[in-house]
């Protein structure tokens, strides 16, 4: 069965892209007013711009709509990802190489498409890979396109190519809260969300010369959540911050001692850091997290530790993963290209005995949201990141009821075997 049409929809994503070599090398930084920064990322006019959005539309000879988002990070062409998501640029490309080839696929099965659009296109510049996010949009389409061929959820698809068991529970989400929006925060520990509040710290500034400051957040989180939080409920807090913490303790041991304050002051709670570091290089960025890892499981030190940059394709995962350099990675999934890639990284880090995160970026759309919920269905990650935006409420909302829909349904059909 193939598709009778295309259609390419240029829109908005769920949040902004920010030059994130910009913001961490200027002392002072504003999120939406950045005109005393100059960029330093190729491909950025300004530090701070406005996510954009390709929706691809394969009109099924069923009578269905099947779609899939192509967007990027944050964070683009940062740590060897893919360089800017900028709409127009690919339009042309989309047309006259990948729409002929959408006509004339067979979108009864999944997996050979997911291989096919990952490979070399013949018609690009020495049969080079689509962009990532074209990568992410389009097996988005293909996957959902399969799902309403077979009249079936995706989870139930991922299910049976790839031979998983789809979770009967919601997978654990991490609801990413701002951290000056106290509202907010109380919101998802009223809400239970399982794991909290994100946080971003961006710039050093952000933690404090000392690192006070992330110390002071992190037993105001405990502390809230011990206020706020009904009985039973235990979540795990989880801090992104973005390499500062190596900026500010570049000695592992002056690291990992930060670390050991941080832990106690989470108390009575598990605590996560995501991007503890951000060396030079994926080499050098394998390298001193694993001994991070090392030193903190030497001193029992109850402090996880995140893998994001430098950790974005299906090889880099893996890479991570066999060094043990982490407790838990991201699987970022637009950075990730293919669904498949995302699928065939989940599964990987279950062989391996590390944990992972099926994640993504704020700036991304419910679509692509949905689309994670399915897989996360099929694939049982660690946890989700709650997307799109950081509302937090909207991200918790679209992957639990996509999630619970989908075991609804799943069962419902089990039943009439």
């Amino acid at each position: 069965m193939q598709p009778i049409d295309v259609q390419f929809v240029v829109g908005l994503s769920g949040y902004f892209v920010k030059d994130l070599q910009a913001v961490r090398q200027s002392p002072q930084y504003n999120p939406l007013r950045d005109d005393n920064i100059s960029p330093r990322t190729p491909g950025f006019k300004s530090v701070v711009q406005p996510g954009q959005v390709i929706s691809i539309l394969l009109h099924l000879p069923i009578g269905g709509v099947a779609v899939g988002d192509c967007v990027d990070v944050i964070f683009s062409g940062a740590a060897s990802r893919d360089p800017l998501f900028v709409a127009d640029e690919h339009l042309e490309v989309l047309e006259s190489v990948v729409r002929p080839w959408l006509l004339g696929c067979d979108i009864s099965s999944f997996r050979r498409n997911g291989e096919k659009v990952e490979s070399g296109w013949l018609g690009l510049h020495k049969r080079s890979k689509l962009h990532s996010a074209i990568r992410y949009g389009l097996t988005q389409a293909l996957l959902a396109a399969t799902a309403q061929v077979h009249g079936c959820t995706i989870a139930e698809v991922i299910s049976h190519e790839w031979g998983t068991r789809i979770s009967n529970r919601p997978i654990d989400i991490l609801a990413s809260c701002h951290r000056n929006d106290t509202l907010q925060l109380d919101r998802m520990i009223m809400k239970q969300a399982s794991l909290l509040p994100h946080a971003s710290f961006v710039h050093r500034s952000d933690v404090g010369l000392d690192g006070s400051i992330l110390v002071d957040y992190v037993r105001f989180v405990a502390g809230r959540v011990r206020a706020r939080g009904c009985s039973g409920y235990w979540p795990r807090l989880h801090f992104d911050v973005y390499g500062t913490l190596g900026d500010l303790f570049p000695q592992l041991d002056r690291l990992a001692a930060f670390l050991d304050k941080l832990a106690h002051a989470a108390q009575p709670y598990d605590i996560l850091i995501e991007s503890p570091i951000i060396a030079s290089s994926k080499a050098e960025q394998i390298r001193r997290l694993a001994e991070l890892r090392m030193l903190l499981l030497r001193n029992s030190t109850r402090v996880k530790t995140v893998a994001d940059e430098w950790c974005n394709t299906l090889e880099d995962i893996k890479e991570f993963a066999d060094a043990g350099a982490v407790d838990y990675v991201q699987i970022k999934m637009p950075d990730l290209g293919g669904i498949d890639n995302s699928i065939e990284a989940v599964l990987y880090c279950g062989v391996k005995g590390t944990g992972c995160c099926l994640g993504g970026s704020a700036n991304e759309t419910e679509i692509s949201a949905r689309i994670t919920a399915q897989v996360a269905l099929a694939t049982n990650p660690d946890f989700l990141l709650s997307k799109p935006g950081i509302g937090a409420d909207e991200g918790l909302t679209i992957l639990t009821n996509e999630m619970l829909r989908g075991i609804a349904l799943t069962k419902r059909r089990l039943s009439r075997i």
